[in-house]
């Protein structure tokens, strides 16, 4: 016959075996949560980030702050069948965003050629960005690398691999992979032209807590004069030749259904662009600005009810330290285009200096290079 104590010592180990079965039944079960960012505090954009008072609120022009919301969780239902999601959703799924997180330590470049190649041209650009990320993974990336690297993050969303395959000309595919491996991996994106001043680690106030900011962003342009149409495409341009992200940034997802879905479009009726501002508008900074505005003024990330209007590019013009609107830090144009002379940009030697751009406009045919900022 079992003594009390055995029987004791049986019925423990029964109720702990059965409970530990339950809860990993359970997990197998459950979605995949998404980590939300925390509500945006009411000192978040000026005091933390260092806004000047100035310039108008980036959470609403009378200066009220517009919290941010919870990130959207995609449905149980859906969770299990892929097919019937959204792109949107799709990519949410696969790369879920969590504010939370370090950036993650990796520098992604693209050229034809990698620094081990005698033909590579940028060797004291590229080793800038080593030189001041030591312990950072740094990778020169090649077309024939990036659509095998591609193939591998988004075998589960075929119509990306659709659009990246139908892009006609290199500087698509280029401007593509950008939003492609932060959305999947994170880092910062810089492209081979570029000269790193400062390490990412101070390109943020210290004040700024960096568990509530999951994207930075530089002004590349600010052209206060009346014939900017003619320079640039948009009032206040951001720029994508540089970019840190945390992987799975709204964001990021949003442009790259934007890009995937006009692509897909163009593809099915036999219409794509040539160079120059159709490029601008299609992969680069002009659609990678409408973005972010888009970002800053969606309700389902941000709390408009007490807004007063939608953030636009007067939140931002003229701004000489770093701003924050929910998870996204903007940069001043000196950040990433110091020394180029004008719209308040700065020179190199700038405490706000962070990225120097050479705008050698590699994807442009020879003769057209070195003339202007849309490079």
């Amino acid at each position: 016959m079992m003594s009390f104590k055995r029987a004791l010592v049986f019925a423990i180990f029964f109720i702990t075996a059965f409970v530990i079965i339950r809860r990993a039944h359970t997990s197998l079960n459950e979605p995949n949560p998404v980590r939300r960012p925390p509500p945006k505090h009411a000192d978040s954009d000026n005091a933390r980030s260092g806004a000047s008072h100035n310039a108008p609120s980036t959470s609403n022009p009378s200066g009220a702050d517009v919290p941010l919301r919870d990130q959207p969780v995609p449905a149980q239902k859906a969770i299990h069948d892929t097919s019937k999601m959204s792109l949107y959703d799709k990519l949410a799924y696969q790369y879920p965003y969590d504010v939370e997180t370090k950036f993650p330590a990796y520098v992604w470049q693209t050229w034809k050629y990698t620094p081990a190649s005698a033909e590579f041209q940028f060797r004291d650009q590229e080793a800038s960005w080593t030189e001041q990320h030591p312990g950072f993974v740094h990778e020169v990336i090649t077309d024939q690398v990036a659509v095998h690297l591609l193939r591998l993050l988004y075998a589960a969303v075929p119509e990306v691999l659709d659009a990246y395959d139908a892009l006609p000309e290199p500087v698509l595919k280029a401007d593509f992979f950008r939003y492609l491996i932060l959305l999947a991996r994170g880092g910062i994106y810089s492209d081979i032209d570029t000269v790193a001043l400062k390490s990412a680690l101070d390109w943020l106030p210290d004040a700024l807590p960096k568990e509530s900011i999951g994207l930075v962003v530089g002004i590349e342009a600010d052209p206060d004069r009346p014939d900017w149409k003619d320079w640039y495409s948009r009032r206040i341009q951001f720029c994508q030749w540089t970019i840190q992200a945390k992987p799975g940034h709204p964001v990021l997802r949003d442009i790259v259904s934007r890009i995937t879905a006009e692509t897909l479009r163009r593809k099915r009726d036999g219409v794509f662009v040539s160079r120059d501002k159709s490029v601008v508008e299609f992969t680069g900074p002009a659609v990678w600005t409408d973005t972010v505005f888009d970002y800053f003024n969606d309700a389902r990330y941000f709390d408009m009810r007490h807004s007063l209007g939608n953030i636009t590019y007067l939140n931002f013009t003229g701004i000489e330290i770093p701003k924050k609107v929910g998870d996204v830090v903007v940069l001043p144009i000196t950040s990433f285009s110091p020394g180029v002379g004008q719209m308040g940009a700065k020179d190199y030697d700038d405490p706000m200096a962070f990225v120097k751009h050479d705008f050698e406009g590699t994807w442009k045919p020879e003769h057209e290079r070195h003339i202007g900022a849309n490079g």
